[in-house]
């Protein structure tokens, strides 16, 4: 019997499992809000802003490994999440997008809220299709599932005309499909995993880089037993943190531009480089003539193109990295490297990672009082000097999750990626770690954690300004601190060096502005309140708590390496 479009729409999603979907309704979507109606079986989130929607499903889709499911409207609903698509497009998310669109016979006539959202996000999204048969509905929804969470994952986005969803057509859902051109990778390259494995096995000072790839892949415990078997060393991207736990004696720190000190010396001194699932971006090579300089390289990634595309490698090996690690933790040998350990544990205590603790609050200490009050917690962050901080600082074991905004670095992601992640993890503690700039970029999904009894702990850093754009005003620019004070006025000084007693009052009050929603407010100023603080948060079970931490403006993230320059070049006081 032939079903019309919007009934299959949810006997898709019903047979894919989909269990949550992140929707705001509008004209060319009312068909299949009025679907989803008839069903129990799909909570249906509804958010304030389609932009705060779309980092919600990242925050399920990352927390859960499943794919996250959208649903907006036509025009300014669907533009409106072009900023999470490329966010997951960067970060490798499973996202399935539908978006409404006006009817066939209307497109390219510059209809009411008429767009080329295909058309705008082809170099954002792994596939993108406007709808235009309704026999095609079922094939194309499946392909779409099958798309975002094969391979290298990714969004997907379906656009679906009115029309086509009120349409009559067959009922079936196919099981699978064949996708003619598209096969990735699931297995793994023998012949060239062997020859990494060699030159792993002759190195005497061998370094594993561990990228976003293996935590996507969950193949943390294969990482392990790898590096454990062969006495190796591990540094991290910070898509990669938490890949390995970070107490482990095998892990050194995050490389990169606000990589630490002994984890950037060892990628420069290396004679080999083991790297797995990253794709070598400039915040982690700097300049490249200076990369790695006495190191060969191998590079195991599921994705083809992202191999010698940034770094020219010794041995290129397309895998799935779970795929790729069982078999080196099966082929892995005793080794001692001691003369290497102990030479990354020197550069460890010649320039430790720590903040001076006589200067009252600061970033390390919250990060710190963090995993003292939830040590099994997810942790998400926002996008600025605080989100460096998190991940130079915070400790991840098997039990905890690090999710962050990296290949784009969208400010305004954390607070909607942890309501994501809470309702996918009622059960979990999940902590928002975010800047007063990126807050306020989403502030109304405060509405959303609220309506859905999402009790998130969100902490503020706040230290009136755009922090990491500042850092950069004060360490290259002069102090010319133009558009980064949030305090700033008419009234103010062209000339500004920095706070003084004149200032302004800041804008919001955020204490009030929680209680206005509904949620909760805390404000720590002093050391000794920050335990006090978690303590009244976790007493919170139906609604998010803001603690607003007042940190020194001058607080900067070190070290730093400046923008193409070699990452031995670091700026450490």
């Amino acid at each position: 019997m032939d079903i019309t479009g919007r009934k299959l729409f949810v006997k898709a999603l019903m047979e894919e499992g989909v269990d949550t979907i992140f929707g705001y309704p509008g004209g060319t979507v009312t068909d299949l809000f009025d679907e989803l109606y008839k069903t129990d079986a799909i909570n249906l989130i509804l958010p304030r802003h389609e932009q705060g929607l779309i980092h919600e499903a990242e925050g399920y889709a990352k927390s859960t490994g499943k794919v996250g499911v959208c649903l907006v409207t036509s025009g300014p609903g669907a533009t409106n999440i072009m900023t999470g698509l490329a966010d997951a497009h960067y970060d490798n998310i499973p996202l399935v997008c539908f978006t409404g669109q006006v009817p066939l016979n209307l497109i390219g006539n510059d209809a009411f809220q008429e767009v080329d959202i295909v058309g705008m996000t082809r170099s954002i999204t792994k596939y993108g299709v406007t709808v235009r048969r309704r026999e095609d509905l079922g094939k194309i929804i499946k392909m779409a599932f099958q798309i975002a969470n094969s391979g290298k994952p990714g969004p997907v986005l379906i656009d679906i005309p009115k029309d086509i969803q009120t349409a009559v057509g067959p009922a079936t859902y196919p099981s699978h499909v064949d996708i003619r051109g598209y096969k990735p990778c699931n297995s793994v390259h023998v012949g060239q995993l062997k020859k990494g494995y060699k030159l792993i096995k002759s190195a005497k000072k061998p370094l594993i880089l561990v990228g976003g790839g293996v935590n996507l892949a969950r193949a943390n415990a294969e990482l392990l037993a790898f590096a454990e078997k062969m006495n190796i060393p591990v540094v991290s991207t910070i898509m990669g943190k938490g890949a390995i736990p970070t107490n482990h004696e095998l892990y050194i720190g995050n490389s990169g531009m606000h990589g630490c000190y002994a984890a950037n010396k060892a990628v420069s001194e290396c004679d080999l480089l083991f790297s797995i699932g990253t794709r070598f971006n400039d915040r982690i090579t700097g300049d490249l003539n200076e990369f790695a300089p006495k190191a060969q390289i191998v590079h195991i990634d599921i994705d083809t193109a992202s191999i010698s595309r940034n770094v020219v490698v010794d041995v290129p090996i397309v895998a799935d990295a779970k795929l790729a690690l069982e078999k080196l933790a099966e082929w892995a040998e005793p080794k001692k490297h001691k003369a290497w350990l102990e030479e990354i544990k020197a550069w460890e205590e010649e320039n430790p990672l720590e903040m001076r603790r006589d200067k009252g609050l600061t970033p390390q200490m919250i990060m710190e009082h963090i995993n003292k009050h939830y040590p099994e917690g997810i942790y998400v962050t926002d996008v600025g000097q605080h989100q460096m901080w998190a991940t130079q600082y915070l400790e991840l074991g098997a039990e905890n999750q690090l999710i962050t905004s990296g290949g784009l670095g969208t400010m305004g992601f954390g607070f909607p990626a942890a309501i994501g992640a809470k309702i996918a993890n009622r059960d979990k503690d999940v902590v928002c770690i975010s800047g007063d700039g990126g807050m306020q970029m989403n502030i109304q999904e405060m509405a959303t954690a609220v309506t859905q009894g999402a009790n998130v702990t969100v902490c503020i850093l706040n230290n009136y300004y755009l922090g990491m754009v500042r850092q950069m005003q004060q360490l290259f620019y002069g102090k010319r601190y133009i558009a980064t004070c949030l305090r700033r006025r008419p009234s103010c000084p062209n000339d500004c060096k920095g706070p003084n007693p004149a200032c302004p009052p800041y804008t919001p009050d955020f204490v009030k502005l929680a209680e206005s929603y509904g949620a909760h407010g805390i404000r720590v100023e002093k050391v000794e309140d920050i335990d006090a603080a978690f303590e009244e948060a976790k007493k919170h079970k139906k609604a998010p708590t803001i603690i607003e931490f007042m940190i020194s403006t001058d607080e900067l993230v070190l070290p730093m390496v400046k923008g193409g320059n070699p990452m031995s070049e670091m700026i450490l006081k």
